[in-house]
This record gives C-alpha cells, sequence and structure tokens, in this order.
C-alpha cells in the first residue's frame, strides 16, 4: 500500500507457529495482488460463519507473521493484513479487515481489527477513511 507506519514487532515461535505464520504469509502474497472486489469477496468468505477473535490472539497473529515475512513486516501492510486473517482462520477466529487513508499527508494503509480497534497498530489508524471493509456479520 503505502509507507509503514511504524517500525513491526517481531517475536520468537515455535515450530508449529512459524509454519502456519509462513503458509498465511505465503497464500496471502498472490491474495494481495488480486482486485479489489476478488481480495473482499475471498476474504468474506474466509470469515464467514467464524467466530470473532480476541485482540491477544489477532496481536500474536500479526506478530507471528511479522516475524516470518520481511515484506510483512515492511512496507506489505495489504499482505500482512490478509495473513493474519489467514492465520485467524486456520484458528477459526479471523478478524475483521480493513484498507483505508489518510489524506494529509497522504497515506494507505490495510490492517485488521478486532471489535472496531485497530490491532498493533498506532491510534492514528482508527481515524483513517475507510475505503474497504470485511467483518463478521
Amino acid at each position: 500500500m503505502s509507507t509503514p507506519i511504524m517500525p513491526q514487532r517481531r517475536v520468537s515461535l515455535d515450530r508449529r507457529q512459524a509454519i502456519l505464520a509462513r503458509v498465511a504469509a505465503g497464500v496471502a502474497r498472490p491474495l494481495s495482488t488480486l482486485p479489489p472486489h476478488l481480495l473482499c469477496r475471498i476474504l468474506a468468505r474466509l470469515i464467514d460463519g467464524t467466530r470473532p477473535p480476541n485482540a491477544a490472539d489477532v496481536l500474536s497473529w500479526r506478530d507471528a507473521v511479522n516475524s516470518v515475512s520481511r515484506r510483512c513486516a515492511g512496507e506489505g501492510c495489504l499482505q500482512r493484513s490478509v495473513a493474519v486473517v489467514l492465520l485467524g482462520r486456520f484458528h477459526g477466529a479471523p478478524p475483521a479487515w480493513k484498507t483505508g487513508f489518510r489524506p494529509d499527508p497522504f497515506v494507505a494503509h490495510a490492517w485488521v481489527e478486532v471489535d472496531g480497534v485497530p490491532i498493533g497498530e498506532p491510534e492514528v489508524v482508527a481515524h483513517f477513511h475507510t475505503v474497504l471493509a470485511v467483518a463478521h456479520r
């Protein structure tokens, strides 16, 4: 999407966590290149019928994805956010997914949320103009 909003935290993972995070980041890479309407449709299907996650789990999944992928930990916010949704789906509780922007200075960003609160993001992201959103019904 755009420039990184903040440095991303990396953590130590056990073998199972690392494998799941790598699979999620790997699958998220081609998904993040899809047209927006198709990506939204796929993410909606992944989220549909699942239980909402808790914020602590989503933050740990986000940290896991950042720990196994340089791109996700850097300028790959779209890939990172999609990977976190995938990792959440592996656990049966994917978070809501959003993209949006701040107009001045312009910054585009993609992130995940729990109960309307961006997870692992600075407070300013909560005030971005949302462009696309996929959430639990």
